[in-house]
C-alpha cells in the first residue's frame, strides 16, 4: 500500500522515506518534474480544451543591439568642384580667415558663409569627403592648378613686403624679380614678378604703401548737407527716374484697346460704303457701256461681264477663266474653276463649283449650290471682296432673252 500511494502521488520511495524522519543535507535531492510550464495563451494559440495538446516551450528571442547608421553629409557635393576646393584650400592657407575668403574669393557659383564653413570642416574631419576631393584636385592639369594658384589671396606678410617699396621709386620689373628671390619663403611659389608688380600698383592706387598718407577731407562751405540736396530735388525728376510698371502696363492696354476700336470703325466704314453707296455717287459710281451686263468691282481690279455667262477662278498656263481672282490679291486657296455667273430672264445667278464657300452679303453659298445676285451686293471669297454692279439699262432691255 505504501508503494501504491507513492506512485499515485508521483513521488519516489526515497521521497516517501524522507518525509518519515529527519535527513541530512547530503540525502536531499532536487525535485524535478516532467510537466510543462503553464503560460498565458495568445489568440492564435487557443485550441479546443477537449483535444489533447502538448505545450512546447517557446524560446525567447535575444535582442540584438543595432549600431546607429552613420550620418550622411547634408551639403550637396554638386556645388563643389575640384577647382572650388582648391581655391578654398589655398585661400585659407594664405589668410586663415573664412570670412575674408567668403568676401574675396570668387567661386563657380554664389555660396554663403555657412556653406563655405561647412565645406572646410568636411575637408578637415570627414574622410569620405576629403578623399574624393583630394583625388579630384590631383586630376586637374598643371595649367589649371597654376592659374588658380596665381589668383589666390595675398597674405599679410606678402603685402607687408610690398608696402615697404616706396611709391616715388617707380620700380621696374627687374626690381620685383630680385625681391622675389630675396623672400622665396614668404611669397607663394606660383607668384611671378609681374604679379608682384600689379599688386604693388594696386596698393599704390589705394594709398596703402608705407610712405603714402591719406589726405583728410576739406570741409568747407561748398559741402552741401542733406537738407540742401533735398530742396534741389523735384517730384518730376523722381517720377522720371522710377516709372511705375503697373501704370505703364495699364496705359499700354488702353492704347491697344483704342487702336482695335479704330480698326473696327474703319472696317465698318468700308462695309457701309459698299452696301449703301449708290450707282450715281460714292466710290463705286462709274458708267457701263451698252455691251456690259454687269461688273465686279474689287479693291484693285474691275471685271466686266460682257457675256451672259462668265467663269470665276484662277488662270494658269493650262487653264483660262474670265475672272482671274489672282489679279486682286492672294488667291492660292481658290479653285481653278470656282464658279460661274449667269444672266437669265433679267436676273443674275451665281453657281459655286469650288471647295471654298462664296459669301453673298454674309450668306454662304457652298459647293454645288447657287444664289441670286442683286445690285450692289457684296461677294466675298477667301478674304477677297467684290461689289456686283448691274447695268440696269441693258438688263431691262434684254429681260426676255434666254440663256
Amino acid at each position: 500500500k505504501a508503494v501504491v500511494s507513492t506512485q499515485s502521488t508521483g513521488m519516489s520511495a526515497n521521497d516517501a522515506g524522507s518525509t518519515a524522519g529527519p535527513s541530512t543535507n547530503t540525502d536531499i535531492k532536487p525535485r524535478r518534474t516532467s510537466r510543462s510550464i503553464k503560460r498565458k495563451k495568445f489568440d492564435d494559440e487557443v485550441v479546443e480544451s477537449s483535444l489533447p495538446t502538448r505545450l512546447i516551450p517557446v524560446e525567447r528571442s535575444r535582442r540584438v543591439k543595432r549600431t546607429p547608421a552613420p550620418k550622411h553629409v547634408t551639403l550637396s557635393h554638386t556645388k563643389w568642384g575640384a577647382k572650388d576646393d582648391l581655391k578654398l584650400i589655398l585661400a585659407v592657407q594664405q589668410c586663415s580667415d573664412l570670412a575674408l575668403v567668403h568676401k574675396c574669393v570668387k567661386f563657380s557659383q554664389k555660396l554663403t558663409y555657412q556653406e563655405i564653413e561647412e565645406r572646410w570642416y568636411q575637408l578637415l574631419y570627414i574622410p569620405d569627403v576629403s578623399g574624393p576631393a583630394t583625388a579630384a584636385i590631383a586630376s586637374l592639369t598643371q595649367e589649371e592648378k597654376t592659374a588658380i594658384e596665381r589668383k589666390t589671396l595675398w597674405s599679410s606678410k606678402e603685402e607687408a613686403i610690398l608696402q615697404q617699396v616706396e611709391a616715388s621709386s617707380q620700380p621696374k620689373l627687374e626690381f620685383f624679380v630680385s625681391l622675389l628671390h630675396q623672400h622665396p619663403l614668404v611669397f607663394h611659389p606660383a607668384r611671378t614678378p609681374r604679379d608682384l608688380m600689379i599688386q604693388w600698383e594696386r596698393l599704390k592706387q589705394y594709398s596703402l604703401l608705407a610712405d603714402q598718407t591719406v589726405q583728410p577731407l576739406n570741409l568747407g562751405d561748398s559741402v552741401l548737407n542733406f537738407s540742401d540736396v533735398e530742396e534741389q530735388l523735384t517730384d518730376e525728376e523722381l517720377l522720371a527716374e522710377q516709372p511705375d510698371p503697373v501704370l505703364q502696363n495699364e496705359l499700354r492696354k488702353i492704347d491697344r484697346r483704342h487702336k482695335i476700336e479704330i480698326r473696327k470703325l474703319e472696317d465698318e466704314i468700308r462695309q457701309w460704303h459698299t452696301m449703301v453707296g449708290g450707282p450715281d455717287n460714292g466710290p463705286f459710281s462709274f458708267d457701263l457701256d451698252n455691251e456690259t451686263y454687269a461688273a465686279l468691282r474689287g479693291r484693285l481690279v474691275r471685271y466686266l461681264m460682257r457675256s451672259k455667262e462668265i467663269t470665276l477662278g484662277r488662270t494658269t498656263p493650262t487653264h483660262q477663266v474670265d475672272v482671274d481672282f489672282s489679279l486682286e490679291g492672294p488667291a492660292w486657296k481658290i479653285s481653278l474653276k470656282q464658279g460661274i455667273i449667269k444672266y437669265h430672264g433679267g436676273e443674275f445667278f451665281l453657281w459655286n463649283f469650288g471647295k471654298r464657300p462664296i459669301y453673298i452679303d454674309g450668306h454662304p453659298v457652298i459647293q454645288g449650290c447657287h444664289s441670286k445676285l442683286h445690285h450692289h451686293c457684296v461677294m466675298e471669297i477667301c478674304s477677297l471682296k467684290f461689289i456686283f454692279i448691274i447695268n440696269k439699262t441693258l438688263a431691262e432691255g434684254k429681260s426676255n432673252d434666254k440663256v
